[in-house]
């Protein structure tokens, strides 16, 4: 078996990385998050569209290059490595996967060229007060023809900034569906957030707001989940390789007694554990996004990949700030924000306990 990215996968990968790279510099961050106003980078969001990045995850006959879930790894990675402030993830990973595999033609024709183009930026409502992701409490009722959700859906990334919203809900009758609500949509408050990190996070409620129907049936809000957790993974495996990155540099140029700390046998002990796990969470990463990108059942390696960036990334950030000392909780430096984008990721996710109940759960019905 060939493990080796084509050509296409290496080139958006390269592309991204040097567009999002030359764009999220640590001086460019510090003044997009001491602004008034939400952390994106309307600059570096339009230089995506132009590059044709938005547009490579999209179907062909929607204009895209249709590109797979394994080359969107590669470029969310960079927005990882980058703590870059646009929503690559919410657009790509969240929004656009459903759209194009499950919406009805006139819907994705609508809304996919507008994601191409950097004029549409979409997002999705997994988390509410109380529940599981995929056993909404969020209400969606008939009118006439159309659809109506009352709920609320919490921490809602980009949403203070996105102009769409997938919204999963429970329909009467004991169904479960996947629904597009608009942000201008009569019904629909949006209150934004305070974050640690300063992403533009929010509330979204809904009292009998407009909603399209995109896809119905558990099997759809699994499909659409696992791709969505997936990929989020590929944006923590970057976060977790710079701050490795950075560590690596500081303890070969900190010096005690003369020495770099990085010959220090404890602090090259703490390092290799954080190398073991940052790999762990790049590889099952990796592999969920490849069994996911050729229709493979993958329930079970996304909650794999779950528990290693959950587990095993908070190893990697808490190395990497205690390796820094002092230096690591400068807000002038960038190793705050790997800190902050991982503790974020690891709270989005559930956390260590719950994925291994989801794993155990998986493992226990596989024996069956």
């Amino acid at each position: 078996m060939d493990f080796a990215l084509n050509e296409e996968q290496v080139a958006i990968s390269e592309l991204a990385g040097q567009v999002i790279g030359d764009a999220s510099t640590n001086e460019r961050l510090r003044e997009l998050e001491q602004a008034d106003g939400p952390r994106f980078d309307a600059a570096l969001w339009a230089s995506l569209a132009e590059t044709g990045i938005l547009g490579a995850f999209l179907p062909e006959e929607h204009g895209g290059a249709g590109l797979d879930l394994i080359a969107l790894g590669g470029a969310l990675e960079h927005v990882g490595r980058t703590a870059a402030a646009v929503p690559l993830w919410e657009t790509c990973g969240l929004g656009v996967p459903a759209i194009a595999e499950f919406a009805p033609a006139s819907l994705a024709a609508e809304i996919l060229p507008q994601v191409a183009d950097g004029s549409m930026i979409l997002t999705a409502g997994w988390h509410e007060d109380l529940g599981e992701p995929l056993l909404p409490s969020t209400i969606a009722s008939r009118n006439g023809d159309g659809w109506e959700l009352t709920g609320t859906k919490i921490c809602v990334p980009a949403g203070a900034i996105a102009d769409a919203f997938l919204m999963p809900a429970a329909i009467e009758g004991g169904s479960v569906g996947l629904f597009l609500v608009r942000k201008t949509g009569e019904g629909v408050g949006i209150e934004p957030l305070d974050t640690t990190l300063g992403d533009p996070q929010a509330a979204v409620l809904m009292a009998l707001a407009p909603a399209e129907l995109v896809a119905e049936g558990y099997e759809s809000l699994q499909w659409t989940y696992d791709r969505a957790v997936a990929t989020q993974c590929a944006v923590a495996a970057g976060v977790f390789a710079e701050a490795l990155r950075l560590t690596a540099e500081y303890t070969k140029e900190r010096k005690q007694f003369d020495v770099p700390i990085a010959s220090f046998q404890a602090v090259a002990h703490r390092a290799a554990d954080a190398f073991v796990d940052t790999e762990a969470i790049r590889l099952t990463s990796q592999q969920a996004l490849w069994r996911l990108s050729v229709d493979m059942p993958a329930s079970a390696e996304v909650a794999v990949a779950k528990y290693w960036v959950s587990f095993g990334g908070q190893r990697v950030v808490h190395t990497a700030q205690h390796l820094h000392g002092g230096v690591g909780v400068d807000r002038d430096y960038p190793l705050h924000r790997y800190f902050l984008m991982a503790k974020e990721i690891e709270l989005q996710l559930g956390g260590t306990t719950r994925q291994l109940l989801a794993l155990g759960k998986i493992i226990a019905t596989q024996a069956v």
